[in-house]
């Protein structure tokens, strides 16, 4: 019982210092910025403004200055893009790995596995230059091509795929289907844990890409929420609440994303080392 006890509130404790700057980013968001600078020293600096009428006033004081619903919806475009085709992209390299049989298949598959130890840092310069001489730089097809593939998430689908029987291919071969209807009416329905986790955190990271979005595009209007931010920083008069109310706003869709798929990502997760479903 003691066990019990102390073992919850070193876990509350530990959420807590997690937490804490969120919530100090979200009730700062909700005050004057002169309420920030004189609370930041105290408990109020977790509690917002007492004026309830004055907690929509930040946001709405960035609305009327930035057009953050483009930058918005950039980032879902962008985001959404990426998911979609990183689960069909991603998918059929599993698949292929997983259910054919081909020369130099395993030789292929190990060394997509050692490009796991690379960081993407390194090879950014060689994407761009790609990317350039492919004409598409400034064009949203230069924030979507490169993140596309990914190392994890083919050997994600290709544990999935493995733990699929060769006999349910080889009975609907028997019933006229084709390699391509078997990956999508069966093999597909069959790894919707793999898809969870691989739309998430193919989301998520899309949402958080900052430095490749910055490289490949010039124009702002183009601009996801990340890069937009620092220029949002940077633009003078620079008020502390609405910092905060930005960052508010890019933070937001990714908790949404996490709580409707928090049981998918984590099966997913926990499945992918074993090849279960």
């Amino acid at each position: 019982m003691a066990n019990t006890i102390i073992s919850t509130i070193l876990i509350t404790l530990l959420a807590l210092l997690f937490l804490f700057p969120l919530v100090w980013m979200l009730v700062s968001s909700m005050k004057p910025e002169a309420a920030i600078y004189k609370d930041i020293g105290g408990i109020k600096a977790f509690l917002p403004s007492f004026d309830i009428g004055s907690w929509g006033t930040a946001y709405r004081e960035l609305l009327s200055r930035f057009n953050v619903f483009i930058y918005l919806l950039n980032s879902i475009f962008y985001g959404l893009s990426v998911t979609i085709g990183s689960i069909i992209v991603n998918s059929l390299a599993g698949y292929g790995f997983s259910k054919f049989r081909f020369r130099g298949r395993k030789m292929l598959f190990g060394l997509l596995l050692a490009l796991l130890v690379i960081p993407g840092e390194t090879i950014i310069i060689q994407k761009f230059q790609i990317v350039r001489s492919m004409g598409i730089l400034n064009t949203p097809l230069a924030v979507i091509f490169p993140s596309l593939a990914a190392p994890f998430y083919i050997y994600m689908f290709k544990n999935f795929f493995d733990a699929i029987s060769d006999d349910v291919i080889e009975s609907a071969q028997l019933e006229g289907a084709s390699m391509f209807t078997i990956y999508w009416r069966i093999m597909l329905p069959m790894a919707k844990p793999a898809i969870a986790t691989v739309g998430t955190l193919s989301f998520i990271g899309s949402w958080n890409d900052y430095i490749w979005p910055l490289m490949v595009l010039t124009d702002s209007n183009r601009f996801p929420l990340q890069v937009a931010i620092t220029n949002i920083n940077n633009t003078q008069p620079v008020y502390m609440n609405q910092v905060m109310a930005i960052l508010t706003i890019s933070t937001i869709p990714l908790i949404i994303v996490y709580v409707f798929f928090q049981k998918y990502l984590v099966q997913g997760l926990g499945a992918s080392g074993t090849g279960e479903k």
